[in-house]
C-alpha cells in the first residue's frame, strides 16, 4: 500500500471517529470529550465510546470502571468493591473493555471498547458499572524540575485532575420501566428558587429522559435533560433552579412532562398538571 493510500485511510478513520459526536449527546470536562454519555447494550454484544482531546497539548488518562449508587435526592453515593452487592458485582465481571490507559494527540480521536456476556444463567435485570476517564497530570519537563531544584527545600504543586464518568447499562431479558410525577411546589435554598418534584419508577429497570414545564398556553418554562431514576431508588426528588422571570411565569396550572430524550423517540414517560406554589 502507498503512503498517500495510508495517508487516505487514517483520514477517513479519523472523520468517521470524528461524527459519533454530531450524532450523539457528549460531555466534556477540561479537555476531554467522550460521546455518547451513556451506553446501553441490550443482552450484552459490544460497544464503542470515543474519547477526543480537544486541548492544545498531549493528554493521557486512565480509564476505569467504577459502583456508584443513586440516592433519594438523585445524588450518587460511590460503592467499594468490597462492598459491592450481587448485582453489581456481577455488572463488574461481565464487562470487558480496552484500552485501559490512552494518550491522546490534540484534536485526535480514539474509541474505547467494550463487551458484555451474561452468563446463561444470571437472573433477567439490569447490570450497571460507571466508565470513568481521569486525566493523569504530566510530569515536570526537565526546565521545571531544575527549577524546582535551584530553588531548594520544600515545593507543592496543585494540579486539578479533571475526569468524567458516564454509565454502562446491560439489560438482561425484557425488562419494562416506568415512571410518575406528583407534587410539584416552589422551594428556595441559599437564595436561589427551585421547582421541586417527587418522581416514582416502576419496573425492572431504570428509566431516563428529559423534565420540561409548560404554562397552559403551551409555552416552555422549564426544562432540564439527562434525568435517570436508577434501579436502586424507587423514588427521588428532582428540582430545576429558576429564574425570576422563569417564576412570573409559573401562574395557573403548569403541565410538567417526562420524556425520553428527542434522539431515543421523545415518548412520554409520565406527566403531571398543577398549579406550583
Amino acid at each position: 500500500m502507498s503512503h498517500l493510500s495510508r495517508f487516505r485511510r487514517a483520514v477517513c478513520g479519523v472523520a468517521a471517529i470524528s461524527a459519533v459526536f454530531a450524532a450523539v449527546p457528549a460531555q466534556a470536562q477540561g479537555d476531554l470529550l467522550v460521546a455518547p454519555t451513556r451506553v446501553v447494550m441490550n443482552g450484552g454484544g459490544s460497544a464503542e465510546v470515543v474519547l477526543s482531546n480537544i486541548g492544545s497539548a498531549p493528554a493521557t488518562y486512565r480509564i476505569t470502571l467504577e459502583l456508584r449508587r443513586m440516592d433519594g435526592e438523585g445524588d450518587f453515593k460511590d460503592v467499594a468493591e468490597e462492598s459491592a452487592n450481587a448485582v453489581e458485582r456481577a455488572a463488574l465481571d461481565m464487562i470487558r473493555y480496552a484500552p485501559r490507559r490512552i494518550t491522546l494527540l490534540p484534536g485526535q480521536p480514539q474509541a474505547v471498547r467494550l463487551s458484555a456476556r451474561p452468563a446463561p444463567d444470571l437472573p433477567d435485570g439490569e447490570y450497571r458499572v460507571h466508565m470513568g476517564f481521569r486525566a493523569i497530570p504530566a510530569a515536570l519537563t526537565p526546565g521545571e524540575a531544575a527549577r524546582e531544584a535551584a530553588a531548594g527545600g520544600l515545593s507543592i504543586r496543585l494540579t486539578p485532575i479533571y475526569g468524567i464518568t458516564i454509565p454502562v447499562f446491560v439489560r438482561k431479558g425484557r425488562l419494562e420501566g416506568g415512571a410518575a410525577l406528583a407534587n410539584p411546589r416552589l422551594v428556595k435554598d441559599g437564595g436561589q428558587t427551585f421547582v421541586e418534584l417527587d418522581m416514582s419508577r416502576t419496573g425492572e429497570r431504570s428509566v431516563f429522559g428529559m423534565v420540561e414545564g409548560k404554562t397552559a398556553r403551551g409555552e416552555q418554562v422549564f426544562q432540564l435533560r439527562g434525568i435517570a431514576i436508577y434501579p436502586e431508588v424507587t423514588q427521588r426528588k428532582l428540582r430545576v433552579a429558576v429564574t425570576p422571570e422563569q417564576q412570573a411565569k409559573l401562574t395557573g396550572p403548569i403541565r410538567i412532562e417526562y420524556r425520553e430524550l428527542p434522539e431515543n423517540g421523545g415518548q412520554l414517560i409520565a406527566a403531571v398538571t398543577s398549579a406550583i406554589r
